[in-house]
């Protein structure tokens, strides 16, 4: 297997490819660093890593310093904060205690993907499933890693390997539809998405996703359905107000899609898809 590289290309949002009938695809990205944030190991919320919650954290840590899983959840607090070396500290110091600590592997691994440093996440998420070849979120991660990297053969099967555990993540789902997308496999990655949607109906992504490939089938009612409906669960990406105005585009209303592609560009100025459909369907 191939090392990966270090500084690996991302991609952002984790909205997913806005297809337009003229037959230009424009990719509105298909990773944020947390994918669906909701649903990850450590969701990476500020608000979440109070100092006030970390700090009952560190009084159960001094209280048991010989405990890894004490450092494991501090160090989930922290990557939660944004606070990466303290997190990769407690990581260390929970893997120190117990060498076969598999989660604390893996939360390492995510916490390396923050700071962009994808050779040791994989080497992280490859330990953990040495030590528990069951553990689909390991496989799941380093899925990530590879997609993130633009190898997708090898990211496809380890969203397989993870689905074949019977996971119920549905980011194994979600990512796979991407892969299929990306691919032109509309069908399959429509089901995937839908399947992404059953397991946690109010994350955005899945819609939004689901959404473009409706629209690469032609099927723009249920398109548009389902971007609105990742707008109302979250109008703060500019990928879901780009892929609205392409909505709009194809039912032949430009000032609506020209207000989309505001918003859009509003959100990200550096957004190209919004400020090229700006200049598609200014009136």
């Amino acid at each position: 297997m191939r090392p990966l590289a270090s500084q690996a290309p991302a991609r952002k949002g984790a909205g997913a490819i806005a297809a337009l009938l003229c037959g230009m695809v424009v990719i509105a990205g298909c990773q944020t660093g947390q994918d669906i944030a909701a649903i990850q190991a450590i969701s990476l919320d500020k608000n979440q890593g109070l100092e006030q919650n970390i700090g009952s954290l560190t009084a159960t840590v001094n209280a048991n310093p010989s405990d890894p899983e004490g450092y494991n959840v501090r160090g989930t607090a922290y990557g939660r904060s944004g606070e990466y070396q303290n997190a990769l500290a407690d990581f260390n110091r929970a893997i120190q205690l117990d060498p076969n600590f598999y989660q604390a592997y893996a939360n390492r691994a995510l916490i390396y993907r923050q700071i962009n440093d994808p050779g040791k996440a994989a080497a992280d998420y490859n330990r953990a499933i040495q030590i528990n070849p069951s553990y689909a979120s390991a496989y799941i991660g380093l899925g990530n890693v590879y997609r993130v990297a633009g190898r997708n053969r090898e990211a496809l099967g380890y969203f397989q390997k993870a689905i074949d555990l019977g996971t119920s993540d549905p980011r194994a789902y979600h990512n796979r539809g991407l892969l299929y997308q990306i691919d032109g496999q509309h069908k399959l990655a429509i089901e995937d998405f839908s399947r992404a949607i059953s397991l946690q109906p109010n994350a955005a992504e899945p819609y939004s996703a689901r959404g473009v490939s409706y629209l690469a089938t032609g099927d723009d009612d249920n398109a548009f359905e389902d971007i609105n409906t990742a707008l109302r669960l979250d109008d703060t990406k500019a990928e879901y107000w780009t892929n609205q105005a392409l909505a709009y585009e194809r039912k032949g209303d430009r000032s609506k899609a020209f207000r989309s592609y505001a918003r859009a560009a509003q959100l990200n100025p550096d957004y190209r898809p919004a400020k090229d459909g700006m200049a598609r369907t200014r009136v």
